[in-house]
């Protein structure tokens, strides 16, 4: 999904420039625009793949061993991977970006026809869906 999504996030861009790019025009880099949406998309397919979930929260430093039965996988992902994107210096989602509520409904139309890469995730994710992750991808940390 992060990956689907980070077309429209690119191609919408109207102001955002990378400090690290000695470029003259908007630019958002593509690690940035996959980046920035993955906490909001791993809380959402958490429960879909929770294993795996839980093993790439241990590879970013969770502590299994205190994980309560019952607990969701998604949103212990989601946390870690923000405490990495954010030692990292990534921008804080896509609000960090300029993208605001107001642009959700765009960056949903140009995330659905992105079939090649969305049906990959092992969540599907709906127009409704996809709305929801885009909100709560606004603000990372």
């Amino acid at each position: 999904l992060c990956h689907g999504m980070s077309y429209p996030i690119s191609g919408l861009n109207k102001s955002y420039k990378h400090p690290e790019y000695n470029v003259d025009h908007t630019i958002i880099p593509h690690g940035i625009s996959v980046a920035v949406t993955a906490p909001a998309v791993f809380r959402y397919t958490g429960e879909a793949c929770p294993d795996r979930h839980f093993k790439a929260a241990e590879i970013f430093g969770a502590d299994l061993s205190k994980v309560r039965k019952g607990e969701s996988a998604g949103p212990l992902l989601a946390d870690q991977l923000s405490k990495f994107l954010s030692d990292l210096g990534v921008p804080s989602g896509i609000g960090a970006l300029g993208y605001t509520k107001a642009d959700i409904p765009a960056l949903v139309k140009g995330t659905l026809p992105q079939h090649r890469v969305t049906k990959l995730a092992p969540l599907q994710a709906s127009a409704e869906a996809l709305e929801k992750i885009f909100e709560d991808a606004i603000k990372n940390y």
